[in-house]
């Protein structure tokens, strides 16, 4: 029965999540419920192809969080285990990255100001969240192992983990 909740924990929070953020927020404000098949527009597949890398990238992720680390997304539902294998192991932050990728996609797909300002304070909000709670929180939870992690790992720019000297 662990294993299921643990799986209807994850898709819970992943609806009230990233699904607020990316999904009803884009959809009810910002015209992603709206649109149109463009099928002669290169950006409408562009934006489609897009958000579908940002949603796999997610499900990656959000699947790491609970095979490796035996929890979810929600800072009140945390992984257990420090994860840093899988998407992880080039950037610190691939779940945020994942929610501005869908955000980008949609934001090809409906553009406006109003969409691309929205996407921006979030991504600023983000950084905000990183920086004053979960990083400080994970010194706290995993001590040497997280600021080892911190040495190894970038924070927002995917780089190829480095090799052991």
């Amino acid at each position: 029965m662990s294993g299921l909740g643990l799986a209807l924990r994850s898709l819970l929070w992943t609806l009230l999540l990233p699904g607020m953020v990316a999904g009803y927020i884009p959809w009810r404000y910002y015209g992603v419920g709206r649109l149109h098949a463009r099928w002669n527009a290169p950006e409408f597949f562009l934006g489609l192809g897009v958000v579908g890398s940002g949603a796999a990238l997610l499900l990656a992720c959000i699947w790491e969080f609970a095979r490796r680390g035996r929890g979810t997304l929600s800072p009140v539902d945390p992984p257990t285990e420090l994860v840093a294998r899988g998407l992880y192991r080039y950037v610190r932050n691939p779940m945020y990255l994942s929610v501005a990728t869908i955000l980008l996609g949609e934001l090809l797909l409906a553009p406006s100001r109003g969409f691309l300002l929205y996407g921006a304070i979030v991504f600023a909000l983000f950084n905000l969240a990183v920086i004053f709670y979960e990083e400080p929180s994970l010194r706290r939870r995993f001590g040497a192992s997280y600021q080892r992690y911190l040495r190894e790992v970038p924070r927002w720019i995917p780089r190829p983990p480095r090799r052991p000297a």
